[in-house]
């Protein structure tokens, strides 16, 4: 699997944004072909995009059926500051824990917000996805 080319002299500020951003657009593909774009909480590990899931959503289904995604950050409100990534997912069996310190540090209070405890939300949201990306687009 090839790795994203980090060389590039935007690749800090995009790395930046992903340490730092909240959401996170997946796109997945639907059995009838269709694209399927949806705003996702992410955690960016320096090699892949961890994300939680309701196990029933439809984009647990379309990476079941097919693992090639694409992920990217909204841009500036002008076209610029894009960042867009080709991508390969997998699903895993690993709920949100409480230790799982870098994600729940994160997105605590946005799951307060929502009304869960870090454990409910973690058996609502209950399928993991990692995407490692394949290909990065920056401009």
């Amino acid at each position: 699997m090839p790795m994203i080319d980090r060389s590039g002299p935007k690749w800090p500020h995009v790395e930046e944004r992903l340490r730092t951003e909240v959401v996170l657009w997946l796109t997945t593909v639907r059995p009838d072909g269709q694209p399927q774009s949806s705003p996702v909480w992410f955690l960016w590990d320096g090699a892949a995009f961890l994300m939680y899931s309701m196990p029933s959503a439809g984009k647990v289904g379309n990476v079941r059926a097919n693992p090639r995604v694409s992920v990217h950050l909204s841009d500036d409100g002008r076209g610029e500051d894009v960042a867009t990534f080709d991508a390969t997912a997998e699903i895993t069996a690993d709920p949100v824990k409480e230790h799982d310190a870098a994600y729940v540090q994160k997105y605590r209070q946005l799951i307060a917000d929502l009304g869960y405890e870090v454990e409910r939300f973690a058996r609502a949201y209950a399928t993991g996805i990692r995407i490692v990306p394949t290909r990065a687009r920056m401009w």
